[in-house]
């Protein structure tokens, strides 16, 4: 797969690589008595590398044998299928509405072993209603029975309110800040709406940091 985007598969020896590997580590570790089986992945703002980040990440866990499903939650700008290169016809939100895909995930199947993806599929009206459902409660719960790691992409918390409503029924949250572009009072608000309601924020992900100082990626 020629995506650059997914530094882990082009150029696995890459400091950056190395750097979601170490992050990958501390996640796994983080808490031995509330351990981390499904994980948000935010940013404070649009554009700021969150999907890369994710997709990046759940690729270190599938490479260390750990059966792992990304799940494209962004149900405003979905992005991992155009990252993995796969379909969006169908996904999270046919699981929201269809018995038989809720039985039957419609999961995507990537070149990266005991990786899977599972796209946006058509977009709602009204996310947030979606996200805070009971019925995404059961999604999460079937997703946790066919992986260690269950990752979810979500909108911006700045945004909307879907990375909060969300955050609240996973083991916790990841905040992507871009070095040089994210803004810190952003940053700070956004970390204030997580814990406002809850969401157990784990740390913060910094990417294009100064190679001589963090490397690519520092977590």
């Amino acid at each position: 797969m020629g995506n650059t985007k997914l530094i882990t598969l082009t150029d696995p020896r890459s400091e950056a690589a190395e750097a979601f590997r170490t992050l990958r580590t501390n996640l796994m570790f983080s808490s031995v008595e509330n351990p981390i089986h499904t994980l948000l992945v935010t940013s404070a703002a649009q554009s700021e590398g969150k999907s890369e980040v994710l997709a990046n990440l759940a690729v270190t866990f599938a490479q260390a044998g750990h059966k792992t499903i990304i799940v494209d939650s962004d149900l405003r700008k979905p992005a991992q299928h155009e990252i993995w290169g796969i379909t969006n016809e169908r996904g999270l939100t046919n699981m929201m509405l269809e018995d038989a895909a809720l039985a039957e995930p419609p999961l995507a199947s990537t070149e990266v072993e005991h990786l899977q993806v599972l796209p946006s599929g058509p977009l709602p009206p009204n996310p947030a209603d979606l996200l805070s459902s009971q019925r995404m409660q059961e999604v999460i719960g079937i997703l946790k029975a066919r992986a260690a790691y269950v990752l979810f992409d979500s909108p911006p918390v700045l945004a909307a309110t879907d990375a909060a409503v969300l955050g609240v029924k996973l083991d916790g949250a990841l905040l992507v800040v871009q070095a040089g572009s994210t803004r810190r009072d952003h940053t700070a608000r956004a970390r204030d709406a997580l814990e406002r309601v809850h969401v157990r924020l784990i740390g913060a992900v910094l990417t294009n940091a100064d190679r001589e100082t963090a490397g690519s990626y520092y977590g």
